[in-house]
């Protein structure tokens, strides 16, 4: 076992705090990676919080992890040392179920084996995130960092960027597409960003005024200030998809109003229960539906997709020893638009 340097916390809603994890060997099909970048996804914070009441202690978090091939197993073929790699969200799943037969491991009907706060695949050892220095990670499960994507902005693609790309890519957006993005946070600037790249038509739908400018610095074209509740009928019927990227309690009624007939809107958000109306559904033979992430062959994808178009996150890098200030700061939306950690701060601690 690998001795490795983390931060963790060891109870619900604890700061983190320095910590000691062990990585294995690599098996024959592992890979052993040293770790550059991680991400602070919001997350994180609710799963510290354990706010969705499944929270393993003590926890490593984070899912968004950049770094470099150190060691390859006697049997993997498809990476070697020195690579730029990354881990998302799962480290493994069943691999036999429709779902991970289908390459949508993320709905494994067995449960995917997610990069923290779950277990191995024997079901009894803790998985542990990348608020460390290394891990060491199926063959399967990683992916390739294409070149021309700067690493610490590449690092958020592997959560904020593939939530948002697959519900995109599996609704069918398409050029002069008029899409609505609610919400410019982490998720939703991706969005923006992503949905402009695939020459869609973006409004940005948001509940702060003050975030016009950036709206449209990110790729934008137009922008809505929610607080006007005459906005919901002035905009009736004109967007033909909308990703709904808020985790606060909203009124889905309003914006279901939104849509064109036949359109869509899906949710990447997990706010508290909400309640919801037939009536914009059936009059207007609406759609309201959910995703999550992607599965590797789509991450790849959209991994390539953002090299290929300039595409990367909004960032600002700290050194780990701020991560309970930027979890302060995440609560309070301060932050434009993601957090991710220097891990080097961790090593030379």
């Amino acid at each position: 076992m690998l001795k490795t340097p983390a931060y963790a916390a060891l109870s619900a809603k604890a700061a983190l705090v320095p910590f000691s994890v062990e990585r294995r060997e690599p098996g024959p099909h592992d890979v052993l990676i040293e770790i550059l970048y991680c991400g602070i996804c919001h997350s994180d914070l609710h799963q510290v919080h354990d706010e969705w009441n499944r929270s393993i202690f003590p926890m490593v978090p984070g899912h968004e992890i950049i770094g470099t091939v150190a060691q390859v197993g006697k049997a993997a073929t498809r990476w070697k040392a020195g690579d730029t790699v990354g881990v998302g969200c799962f480290v493994d799943s069943c691999r036999e179920c429709e779902a991970c037969r289908a390459g949508e491991e993320q709905f494994c009907a067995q449960g995917a084996n997610f990069t923290y706060n779950s277990h191995e695949r024997d079901g009894k050892t803790p998985t542990y995130g990348g608020y460390s220095t290394r891990v060491t990670v199926d063959e399967n499960y990683v992916l390739r960092i294409p070149k021309g994507i700067p690493l610490e902005r590449a690092a958020p693609l592997l959560c904020a960027g593939i939530t948002t790309y697959s519900p995109l890519r599996h609704y069918g957006v398409k050029p002069a597409s008029k899409v609505a993005v609610v919400g410019l946070g982490g998720l939703g600037h991706m969005a923006v960003k992503l949905a402009r790249a695939m020459d869609a038509q973006v409004t940005v739908l948001s509940h702060s005024p003050g975030k016009r400018q950036d709206a449209l610095r990110l790729g934008a074209d137009d922008f809505i200030a929610t607080r006007d509740a005459q906005v919901f009928t002035q905009h009736a019927g004109r967007f033909d998809f909308i990703l709904d990227t808020v985790s606060a309690q909203h009124d889905y009624n309003a914006y279901l109003g939104l849509l064109r007939r036949g359109g869509t809107m899906v949710l990447v958000g997990l706010p508290d229960p909400t309640p919801l109306s037939a009536g914009p559904l059936i009059m207007g033979r609406r759609r309201l539906a959910g995703s999550l992430i992607g599965g590797i062959r789509e991450t790849q994808e959209m991994l390539d997709f953002c090299a290929a178009h300039g595409v990367a996150s909004d960032v600002e890098v700290i050194p780990m020893q701020q991560v309970n200030t930027a979890y302060e700061r995440l609560v309070k939306g301060d932050v434009r638009y993601r957090f991710v950690i220097d891990i080097a701060s961790l090593k030379h601690a």
